[in-house]
């Protein structure tokens, strides 16, 4: 933890400020230590340079395990091709030469896929986990100077309120207990003028015809380790019959998602093996969250609309995407 992120901490429980008490500081930045409240007294620990705000045992430990197994799968500087950088721009609708200079709160960022490309751009970026996936964003990433890593709840984020330029939370809320609360925590962080996107899966008819809900209420009660045991399995032999289904003419990439495999064949350019890997994490991603929640544009648009946000669009890119902006000299959102 660098000091000066503590500029922008608070406790997470009643929102006064913290202060740092024996500290171990490596190479400048503090590796373990305590954070003490000046309200409540409260005490959240500091360890392996990650102040943690959390237990470490809590329904996102799944992503844990699958971040810190394959903390590089989907990271832009380990496959080569800008497919998380494509997406992170597409969807928010951000220019890099924006994100210059700027300080910018990446909420559920896994391994770092987003955060890596918000970092190349200039930007000043605080990563937030629920689980210990923020162990693996730091491998990733450090040592980078204007990298944060925090682990935290969604629910009570540990930030004093207005003090992002841009927020963005991409492929996180649909795995909350409650999507709606876990969304309206985020308005509060940014500062006048600040912008926010992010996106959930889409609520659809057709998610009744779609292997993967039909199969998670029994994988999601699995360990995570017998169960990525059976992805394993599955991806071995679907993974190929998925390829072939997909095939044939007209039908092929439909049929293809009657397969219980995540399959990016013919989407992204990538060796068979990196093929393999993506389907790997991404089943495991499917089956393995203790919720999973679809959304509809409408209950998307409204919460930004509740939020007192301006310059809404709620869009399907695949997933649902959710954009706005807080409107100048506007008071923050409760």
């Amino acid at each position: 933890m660098k000091r000066g992120l503590l500029e922008l901490l608070c406790c997470s429980a009643c929102k006064h400020g913290l202060f740092l008490d024996k500290v171990r500081e490596v190479d400048g930045e503090i590796e373990s230590g305590s954070l003490l409240c000046e309200g409540c007294a409260k005490e959240y620990r500091i360890i392996q340079y990650i102040p943690r705000f959390v237990p470490p045992e809590n329904y996102a430990k799944t992503f844990g395990f699958q971040w810190n197994l394959f903390k590089k799968t989907q990271l832009d500087s380990h496959t080569g091709f800008p497919i998380s950088r494509e997406r992170f721009f597409g969807e928010t609708g951000w220019k890099p030469d924006e994100l210059d200079g700027k300080l910018v709160l990446d909420v559920g960022c896994g391994a770092g896929r987003f955060a890596e490309v918000a970092l190349s751009c200039g930007a000043r970026v605080v990563a937030l986990d629920y689980s210990t996936a923020v162990d693996a964003c730091r491998n990733n990433l450090s040592p980078n100077p204007e990298l944060d890593l925090v682990q935290g709840d969604i629910y009570h984020l540990p930030f004093k309120s207005e003090s992002f330029d841009y927020v963005y939370c991409l492929g996180v809320l649909q795995h909350t207990p409650d999507v709606k609360r876990a969304f309206l925590s985020l308005p509060d962080q940014l500062r006048s003028g600040g912008k926010l996107v992010i996106d959930v899966y889409p609520k659809l008819l057709l998610n009744m015809l779609w292997p993967k809900y039909w199969i998670r209420p029994l994988t999601k009660r699995m360990p995570h380790d017998r169960l990525f045991k059976m992805v394993q399995a599955m991806v071995k032999y679907l993974l190929p019959f998925g390829t072939r289904i997909g095939l044939i003419p007209l039908l092929g990439r439909k049929l293809r998602y009657a397969i219980p495999v995540a399959n990016y064949e013919g989407i992204y350019p990538l060796s068979k093996e990196r093929l393999r890997e993506w389907a790997l994490v991404d089943t495991f991603d499917m089956l393995s969250p203790v919720h999973d929640h679809p959304q509809s544009v409408a209950s998307v648009t409204q919460w930004f609309i509740n939020s007192g946000l301006k310059d809404i669009d709620v869009f399907r890119r695949g997933v649902l995407v959710g954009r706005g902006v807080k409107p100048s000299g506007r008071q923050r959102v409760h």
